[in-house]
């Protein structure tokens, strides 16, 4: 039976979007994906969800890229380049990669998806890179999204170096925040050539690992991009 990848959607103004090269990702890798739903929550009341039912049929966790990421979840105030937030998906998602890593279930995640992926954990990130780092590479591109932009360094004896056997690997890039500190247990197993975290792993999981750029938009052009995906899909199995 094929594994079946929960992904979490972006949320804005009550709609739930995700781009269609994501579950052509995991359909190509032989996996069923099916996008979670976002509860409404209320500040002080009790939760009405069980993370326990609406998870217990998912092999894994995807963790897609969107908006900002609330800073007080990381115990710092909003800065003046801090984007539109969505705190019910901060919180949602918070609670499933707990859930998972709890569990020792597969999560892959992605651009935004690695940085809450990180804070979940315990760490912290960049709420805007450009106003709190100097020297910095275009980490935006004005490239195609399938557009490989600048090269990343990766860490030997990491899961990432398993799966590319790559030192050297180039990606697309969509981000203006980024991992600052790696949660413990984390460690950063890519960098980009101006220091910037470009992906996280978990050191005590078989497989927990984010990814700051977009392996999905990539895969019909790149063959270690659609690896990401097939790799993630068998530790789901």
């Amino acid at each position: 039976m094929k594994p079946v990848i929960g992904i979490t959607p972006s949320l804005q103004d009550e709609s739930v979007m995700l781009h269609r090269d994501l579950t052509h990702a995991v359909f190509k890798a032989g996996g069923i994906p099916v996008i979670l739903p976002y509860p409404r929550f209320h500040a002080h009341g009790p939760r009405q969800y069980d993370i326990e039912g609406l998870t217990e049929r998912v092999d894994g966790l995807l963790l897609s890229g969107g908006g900002d990421i609330d800073p007080t979840l990381f115990g710092e105030e909003p800065l003046p380049g801090l984007g539109q937030i969505t705190p019910d998906r901060d919180r949602m998602e918070i609670e499933l990669i707990q859930h998972f890593m709890e569990k020792d279930l597969p999560v892959f995640a992605i651009c935004r998806g690695c940085q809450i992926l990180n804070i979940a954990a315990g760490g912290t990130m960049f709420q805007d890179l450009y106003r709190q780092r100097r020297r910095l590479l275009q980490h935006f591109q004005h490239a195609p999204r399938h557009h490989a932009s600048h090269f990343i360094t990766i860490q030997t004896n990491t899961l990432l170096h398993t799966i590319t056997g790559l030192d050297v690997y180039k990606v697309n890039s969509f981000h203006h925040q980024a991992v600052k500190d790696p949660a413990p247990d984390f460690i950063a197993s890519a960098t980009s050539r101006d220091g910037v975290i470009e992906a996280v792993e978990s050191r005590r999981h078989r497989f927990v690992l984010g990814v700051q750029w977009h392996p999905e938009n990539m895969t019909e052009t790149d063959e270690m991009a659609q690896n990401l995906f097939e790799k993630f899909v068998e530790a789901c199995r």
